[in-house]
């Protein structure tokens, strides 16, 4: 097992595709009974979306979770905390060192029989686009086929200096005004401000120019969104700005539903995301008063390890992250993880940026991305010089642009510090969410045979009753939002015989239903002191066969879900009996 194999650069700087196609095949032949990989689709570009699949037997359907990050071009972090993830996931099996601290020897074995899928980048054009010469990149660097021939801007790197940040172009009616105490740093004009007054520009030219317009930049207006294109609720434009022509139009989220439409085995999906450091979980479309109460209840447990994981917040995306009241967002990713595939599925926005700045949490998280003081746009700047390199904001000089003349290219480049995290910090966030998902794939169902009994009857006839239940906290058929999908099918048993024969052939195969797990999530009623309760023995089934003669009899016991387990019992003769 060589250096690249263990050296975790994700953690420590923003890796190019090539270095991720590296470190994945890297981990592929030092783990080749643990570690698959296959590409789950081509970007436009050419490149490849890449799934790793670890566990035993990595083939093998069994209960499963999904980690997902860079689904938006800016957002880099997800793809070094998917990639942490999966060298955990490869540690269950190898190296214990290299797992949380306290995660107890009993979940290390349980996790041992988890499928762990890692999608480190759904958007491979648009990461980069964004290492290469930054600029913001919603999805991916393209735009819609019907978008219209109106003027836009397209980012350039200018200057040369091998990164896109801003134009400003002095204006008597500007709407911004430079900071007196750091270079770089532009301020919203406020009415005592004194000139010289500005007007801000992304760093690039201008697509379509009539020689006169010059357009407002509209980042999500005319190119793709991802978490706009999946099919739960999914609406049109201009309903939903991203949504594309229709759900899954995008090769890259096609790719996505494809897979997890395949994969009905999966129970728990994280969708990386930055930055704000909170988790944001369903409904994102309705208030928890018309949730499933049980899943909430079971969203409450992971609240409280986001909280004692990350020290991040878990919020209901309906609640507290509609951009506006009361006006959800459609075709969202783990939405239709939660609602169509059944899966505790949610997102994280990486990167606490407003927590180390110790600004209260307003009333609705979303709140705190647009209510930046003056003060605290001063403090960002202060921070980025002690603390983040000066990555944020450069001194401005001057520049003849082709289009507009001559103006001025500095300022800012949000993307690390702002849209990600300083490198410097990667690793104790890696860790954090590492230890957070670990927890949330210890909820998975666990189906076993618990008992097998073979009871003579008579005549070479014999009983065979076979016990089965669901060892996990939750039940088989995940979260109660998708238990009635016709795909969501519960335990069958399969019997086949040799030498002896079943007396009733038609009994081969016997559909055994869903079982219940053993967990109940935060806050449910039978967890009270003032009467606890278990819910009987609803984890528990059984099959039952009477055979004839002697030979044995192989049971295959399981569904798409949960996966198999299979067991050979010999059949002995009335002699043995």
């Amino acid at each position: 097992m060589g250096r690249e194999v263990h050296d975790s650069r994700f953690r420590h700087r923003y890796l190019s595709h090539d270095a991720l196609t590296h470190q994945l095949k890297a981990w592929v032949q030092a783990y080749p009974h643990l570690a698959h990989l296959q590409s789950i689709g081509i970007s436009p570009k050419g490149r490849e979306i890449w799934v790793l699949t670890i566990g035993p037997e990595p083939e093998r359907q069994r209960p499963a979770v999904w980690v997902d990050g860079n689904m938006h071009g800016t957002e880099l972090a997800g793809s070094s905390v998917a990639l942490a993830v999966a060298e955990a996931a490869l540690a269950l099996h190898t190296e214990a060192a290299a797992l949380p601290d306290d995660l107890p020897e009993h979940l290390r074995h349980f996790l041992q029989e988890v499928l762990f899928y890692v999608c480190p980048r759904i958007s491979p054009d648009g990461a980069e686009q964004v290492l290469r010469q930054a600029g913001f990149v919603r999805s991916a660097p393209r735009r819609n086929p019907d978008a219209a021939d109106k003027p836009y801007w397209r980012a350039k790197d200018l200057d040369g200096d091998g990164r896109c940040r801003y134009l400003r172009l002095e204006d008597e009616a500007g709407d911004f005004v430079a900071s007196p105490h750091y270079p770089g740093l532009m301020l919203p004009r406020q009415i005592d401000d004194p000139p010289p007054y500005w007007r801000l520009y992304p760093e690039g030219v201008i697509e379509h120019w009539d020689g006169e317009t010059i357009p407002e930049p509209q980042w999500l207006q005319d190119t793709p969104d991802f978490n706009r294109n999946f099919p739960w609720s999914w609406q049109p434009e201009p309903e939903q700005l991203g949504a594309g022509p229709y759900p899954g139009s995008e090769p890259e989220t096609r790719a996505v539903i494809d897979f997890a439409v395949a994969h009905p085995n999966l129970y728990a999906w994280l969708n990386l995301h930055t930055f704000g450091g909170v988790f944001i979980r369903p409904l994102i479309d309705a208030p928890d008063s018309r949730m499933d109460q049980g899943d909430l209840a079971i969203y409450r447990q992971l609240a409280a390890w986001g909280r004692s994981c990350a020290g991040y917040p878990t919020v209901s995306g309906f609640e507290e992250f509609t951009y506006q009241p009361d006006t959800p967002l459609h075709g969202d990713l783990t939405e239709f993880a939660y609602h169509q595939r059944g899966c505790v599925a949610l997102v994280c926005e990486l990167w606490d940026l407003f927590h180390r700045m110790d600004r209260p949490r307003p009333k609705r998280f979303v709140e705190h991305y647009a209510a930046f003081e003056r003060e605290d746009m001063e403090w960002l700047a202060q921070w980025d010089a002690e603390h983040n390199q000066q990555r944020l904001f450069h001194p401005w000089k001057a520049l003849h642009h082709p289009q507009l003349g001559e103006l001025e290219v500095g300022g800012l480049d949000p993307i690390i510090g702002i849209w990600n995290p300083p490198p410097e910090v990667l690793p104790e966030i890696c860790d954090s969410l590492t230890a957070y998902w670990l927890r949330v794939a210890s909820l998975l169902p666990r189906l076993a045979i618990a008992g097998v009994r073979c009871t003579p009857l008579g005549d070479g006839y014999r009983e065979l009753r076979v016990t089965v239940e669901n060892r996990g906290y939750l039940p088989s058929h995940g979260l109660n939002a998708a238990r009635e999908r016709p795909w969501n099918t519960g335990v069958e048993a399969h019997a086949s015989v040799v030498g002896c024969r079943l007396q009733d052939p038609g009994m081969a195969r016997q559909t055994l239903g869903h079982l219940d797990g053993w967990g109940r999530g935060l806050g449910e009623a039978s967890q009270m002191p003032w009467f606890q309760r278990s819910r009987g023995n609803a984890h528990q089934t059984s099959a039952r066969w009477v055979i004839q003669g002697e030979g044995e009899i192989t049971l295959r016991i399981g569904g798409p879900r949960l996966g198999y387990v299979t067991r050979t019992i010999p059949i002995p003769g009335d002699a043995a009996g």
